[in-house]
């Protein structure tokens, strides 16, 4: 079974066999210092390999970060019991009521802004703190100011008030690569700051956390609890990332570690600094990965983007132009590869403002203006029963399980009557994993408009592959691919 622990830092057993001249300095490819010199050197006095230089400017920009929470203790239950509860109420630990007590824990934060005083961390960190101390390198502590908390990203503002404090530089997390080498730096276990090496594992990597915006590095770094907020840096000092998040069965280091970009974490704070949260937008659109599937049953010439499978009625995307089968492959700027590009594109635009958005549609490269705002919601499914004389299609795989109808006459749906109506859908079919619904309309097939069952039926019959359903869901049309 998985563990997700929050944590911090990254490690990786790096060895090295060197012989030098007691005085040289080693320069490594891909290891040289920043704008102060620092490298990997041998030390001229003690004739060891070492990063003390490069430590010795960058960890004075982390800190230690100790919470206070009031959290309530369950009460006795034997106070549930009136005979208990009369006579035993006032004696120790008879207390009825629920009691409070104060309880404490430790992380780790990156100072980025030393005029400002502000210090990166992880949202669940400080989650419901009744107050949060900052202490530095050099011991002082300092109670800090939240200024916001992003859940989604798991990324939290604080604002100390002290005198000569060291921020770190934010790297463009963009320009990382796999084996690019790594330093963390944190506060596992409340230790106190620990250094740990490694490399960059991966880039790009989600489905870590639930429902949040996701585009970790990851590294094959020593992260344990008490490292959540420390700094991912790269071999010039650089922050690349807020370490985040462990894979571990044990609860401690497994070397799979997950660090928050710099350019995702630097939008957070854009907003926290100004709002004390982050404005989302929405554009009113679903999404999903465009596979080599999809693209044979849709004839997409396109390697990669976000298809668009649903677009919400009078939604930003509806006004804009934005049809279920189009292709998005750039906003605001950003090329978008799959749909988590997309969403996290969109997600850290704040609302009100209007952005450029690409797509690819029968061919053709269309840019336009979109609005970003809040997408009103869904109305919900037309779900109602189907007439006696339901159609399961079992002779073809994809739609195993469904049961396919004409549209009941009691039915007014959105969008008119012409169509085949998704009666039912058996709980774990293949039907239900393509993603069919009970009260679906099926609109077209490959595009194809479907006025009737039995044009339904030539449609499917005519295509051995994969086939793409233009569907309607309530007010909504998204768009589902079956096999």
């Amino acid at each position: 079974m998985k563990t997700f622990l929050a944590a911090s830092v990254l490690t990786a057993a790096t060895a090295f066999s060197v012989s030098a001249p007691a005085h040289a300095q080693l320069r490594l490819p891909g290891l040289t210092g920043g704008a102060s010199g620092d490298t990997l050197t041998v030390d001229p006095q003690r004739g060891v390999l070492t990063l003390a230089p490069l430590l010795e400017r960058t960890t004075p920009a982390v800190v230690n970060i100790g919470v206070t929470t009031t959290v309530k203790t369950r009460s006795n239950p034997l106070m549930n019991d009136e005979f208990f509860k009369r006579f035993f109420e006032n004696a120790p630990g008879g207390e009825s009521r629920p009691q409070e007590r104060q309880a404490s824990s430790a992380g780790s934060g990156v100072i980025i802004d030393a005029k400002k005083g502000y210090v990166l961390t992880n949202a669940h960190v400080i989650k419901d703190a009744d107050e949060v101390k900052v202490t530095l390198k050099d011991r002082r502590s300092v109670v800090a100011t939240v200024m916001g908390s992003d859940p989604k990203t798991d990324i939290a503002l604080l604002q100390i008030d002290a005198d000569n404090l060291t921020a770190l530089t934010l790297a463009d997390s963009d320009d990382s690569k796999v084996g690019d080498y790594v330093l963390a730096i944190g506060n596992p276990f409340g230790l106190g700051q620990t250094v740990t090496s490694g490399i960059v594992s991966a880039l790009g990597r989600g489905g870590i956390s639930r429902d949040g915006y996701e585009d970790f590095i990851q590294t094959d770094a020593s992260i344990n609890p008490g490292n959540s907020g420390g700094a991912l840096i790269n071999s010039k000092g650089e922050l690349i990332g807020i370490n985040t998040a462990i894979i571990s069965r044990s609860g401690s280091s497994a070397g799979i570690g997950f660090a928050v970009p710099s350019n995702m974490a630097s939008k957070v704070v854009d907003q926290l600094s100004r709002y004390g949260e982050v404005r989302r937008g929405r554009i009113g659109v679903g999404i999903q990965d465009l596979t080599p599937d999809l693209r044979a049953a849709l004839d997409i010439d396109a390697e990669t983007g976000a298809l668009v499978r649903q677009v919400e009625e009078d939604s930003p995307a509806d006004r804009a132009g934005l049809e279920v089968g189009d292709v998005i492959i750039a906003f605001n700027g950003e090329p978008i590869t799959d749909s988590r590009d997309i969403r996290n594109a969109v997600g850290f635009v704040e609302r009100g403002t209007r952005q450029d958005i690409t797509y690819l549609r029968d061919g053709r490269r269309i840019k336009t203006k979109i609005d970003v705002e809040q997408a009103p919601e869904s109305d919900a499914d037309a779900g109602e029963d189907a007439a006696d004389n339901d159609n399961v299609l079992d002779d073809r795989e994809g739609f195993n399980g469904a049961s396919i109808s004409a549209i009941p006459e009691k039915l007014d749906p959105s969008g008119g009557d012409e169509g085949v109506y998704v009666a039912s859908v058996r709980i774990g079919s293949k039907a239900a994993r393509a993603g069919l619904q009970k009260g679906d309309i099926i609109r077209q097939v490959n595009r194809d408009a479907v006025k009737d069952m039995s044009d339904f039926k030539r449609l499917i019959d005519d295509n051995d592959g994969v086939i793409a359903l233009t569907v309607q869901r309530g007010r909504n049309k998204i768009f589902i691919a079956v096999k």
